[in-house]
């Protein structure tokens, strides 16, 4: 296009011909009115292959010959006029010259074809928004093609014209056509971007392994009860609500529309509307985000002060949620996230990735931490450890997607939470001795059973001790008891097998007072054995609690079980196998029948007295049980046996025998074998089989 000298005068060479006049008057009017549909239609055709040296040339009194044009063709003029431009500016702008000369020199016509090219696709627009075609456009190559292209040549046509100083003093008409039309494109892409973004997810299945160490607790537990992570004073087991592998699906996009929406966003902040697409991107992935996390997950968002006020039922339901998503974020949604925004903005370095998972990273360390500040109570111990170790197992993985100045941050905000859950979590155990010390219950366990402190206790150091690597690693860490130099050295313990050691003790102690609480010797001894008994089962049971007592100290807690035995049987069957003795029914060789009468009589009422009231005892471990049982009879059955082969045969045949010889022997080991039921309704005379 020829730059015109006497653009900006006020006067013209007396000798310029009245054609060239013409010819000035109507390229000024085609680069002033090149935004307008009418003018251009009035003027009719123009050149396709302009330079910018080039004018538009009607002569008087013709008409322009009618040339259809569609957007692809005057897409090529365009592509050319914006090359020829570009080059123009270039060698303008490194030409030596006054800033005064570089703007006249900087001045070009504009072909009325760019308006012409703006108007059809503004009516290319016009008909995507009142739906037109059918096919959504991104679905057909070509015409996406078409339409990024279009909106890239309107882009690189507004740029070179802001950035012309003489365009925005001559050209203002077309700049604003131009700049409405790029709008409304860039309005529409940013729509289109939002949709796709929405509407085009899919969810891929994605296997996840939970390996962390709270993945080896007891199958048997889990199966047993539904309370998560209770310790029952009246059962032996407690549920530990944890999966194994699991299914979760990852909300991405298939990776052609992957493609899409990378080109918009390509062309969007080409055109200067980059932070509107991001801003499009961040609000839809975190929609899309949350979404999939309440959906899949069912979790929600808390604040600090909404975990402070829970209840303890609410946040116990609360916390697996919160494990499963944190660790579901961490290997799957937080690295699909930082991969889907890579490739849809390359090179963006991690940013739209911070923006969007940033502020949930926060929220999951906020809530670990708020439940840490929760009021301590002895069930919150294992939730406390899951989440301790939640983060400490998969906070690694998650913190290397964030870069160094993020990371710093959030590996602070870790430590502090877990610092606060480790000390929270000692104090915890450490409150189980003050539950011990403080259970000074008078009331006996009717019948010696194993009493509720005992499974109470045993159950909680069991299961403490499946978590026994993270409260090793807890006491080590974060423990600030100044007992623990108190510890003897040639122990050899860690802090957390000296309390546990110290919880055993006190747990002895409590029973042993327990124990004198019952005036029966005996049943003070069942009573020892029952509770003795537990505790051993449950240390030989759990792997992990008996290599923290270890065998030293369960042969001596079986030691004791064994003195327990003999006291009872000495204090109970001693007495009885005394009235089948010898002494004091024979004088001078002869038996005497009143001593030998009246010692069946002790016998038997003794007997009775003892079955009537040891089967109201209990002995629940079968073993025990059989073990009690089985003694008794190799005491009592041939001591009793070899009393009737001797003196028997001297009462008289029928009342006598029937009066004083109640059982045989065989009466006798049926009704030992009654004993220990917890029958409370048992009676000798009424259930023994008399055996003739």
């Amino acid at each position: 296009m020829e730059k015109n000298d006497d653009k900006d005068h006020d006067h013209h060479d007396d000798d310029k011909s009245k054609g060239d006049e013409k010819k000035d008057d109507v390229s000024d009017d085609a680069h002033q009115d090149g935004s307008s549909k009418e003018n251009v239609d009035n003027v009719g055709n123009t050149e396709t292959d302009l330079d910018p040296g080039d004018n538009v040339e009607v002569s008087q009194g013709e008409e322009a010959p009618e040339i259809h044009q569609t957007l692809e063709s005057l897409s090529e003029e365009l592509d050319q006029l914006l090359s020829s431009l570009s080059l123009h500016k270039e060698e303008s702008n490194n030409k030596e010259a006054t800033e005064e000369e570089k703007v006249e020199d900087d001045y070009f016509q504009i072909p009325q074809f760019v308006g012409k090219f703006l108007d059809l696709f503004e009516d290319k627009l016009t008909k995507y928004d009142s739906g037109e075609p059918k096919t959504t456009w991104y679905q057909d190559p070509e015409e996406m093609s078409s339409l990024l292209e279009a909106v890239d040549r309107v882009s690189k046509l507004m740029g070179l014209l802001l950035n012309t100083k003489s365009c925005l003093d001559h050209h203002e008409p077309l700049i604003n056509h131009a700049g409405s039309i790029q709008q409304r494109a860039m309005a529409f892409l940013e729509d289109e971007f939002r949709i796709i973004l929405e509407e085009s997810v899919i969810k891929e299945p994605v296997v996840v392994g939970d390996e962390s160490n709270s993945q080896r607790r007891s199958t048997a537990d889990q199966q047993d009860h539904q309370n998560d992570a209770v310790v029952s004073q009246d059962h032996d087991q407690m549920m530990v609500p944890e999966c194994g592998d699991q299914e979760i699906e990852y909300p991405g996009y298939p990776e052609e529309v992957v493609a899409v929406l990378r080109q918009i966003a390509e062309k969007m902040k080409a055109g200067g509307y980059g932070w509107e697409c991001r801003e499009v991107y961040l609000v839809g992935r975190r929609n899309i985000l949350m979404r999939t996390l309440k959906q899949d997950c069912e979790f929600e968002k808390v604040s600090i002060d909404e975990v402070q006020k829970m209840s303890w039922d609410t946040l116990e339901r609360e916390i697996p949620i919160w494990n499963k998503t944190f660790k579901d974020c961490s290997s799957l949604f937080f690295p699909g996230e930082l991969k889907l925004a890579e490739k849809i903005f390359p090179g963006d370095q991690g940013s739209l990735f911070c923006i969007v998972t940033h502020g949930l990273a926060i929220q999951f360390l906020g809530f670990a931490e708020a439940v840490a500040m929760t009021k301590r109570s002895t069930e919150k111990l294992f939730k406390i450890l899951d989440i301790y170790e939640t983060l400490r197992d998969s906070f690694p993985a998650m913190e290397e997607l964030f870069p160094e100045e993020l990371r710093s941050e959030l590996r602070n905000e870790v430590t502090s939470a877990r610092a606060r859950l480790g000390e929270t979590a000692i104090h915890i155990f450490s409150d189980l001795e003050n539950s011990i010390k403080s259970d000074s219950s008078k009331t006996p366990v009717p019948g010696g059973a194993v009493h509720p402190l005992t499974r109470y206790t045993m159950n909680y150091l069991k299961y403490s001790c499946e978590y026994k690597d993270t409260l090793e690693q807890v006491f080590k860490s974060h423990s600030k008891m100044e007992r623990e130099e108190d510890e003897p050295a040639e122990s050899g313990n860690s802090a957390f097998a000296s309390q546990l050691m110290r919880i055993m003790e006190l747990l002895d102690g409590n029973l042993e007072a327990k124990s004198k609480q019952y005036k029966d010797i005996p049943l003070s001894c069942i009573f020892m054995m029952n509770n003795g008994r537990y505790i051993v089962q449950k240390i030989k049971g759990s792997a992990e609690i008996h290599e923290v007592m270890g065998d030293t100290w369960c042969r001596r807690r079986s030691s004791e079980l064994r003195n327990y035995h003999k006291n009872y049987q000495r204090e109970t069957w001693g007495k009885l196998l005394g009235f089948l003795g010898h002494e004091g029914l024979m004088h001078n060789g002869k038996i005497v029948k009143p001593n030998l009468k009246e010692r069946f009589k002790s016998f038997n009422a003794t007997f009775d007295e003892i079955h009537k009231t040891q089967t109201t005892w209990v002995v629940n471990d079968e073993q025990l049980q059989s073990e009690l049982r089985v003694s008794i009879t190799a005491v009592m059955i041939p001591a009793y046996r070899a009393f009737m082969a001797r003196f028997g045969q001297y009462l008289d045949p029928g009342r006598q025998t029937e009066k004083y010889i109640k059982y045989q022997p065989e009466d006798i080991e049926d009704l030992i074998d009654q004993l220990f039921d917890g029958n409370t309704s048992s009676s000798s005379t009424a259930t023994a089989r008399r055996r003739t």
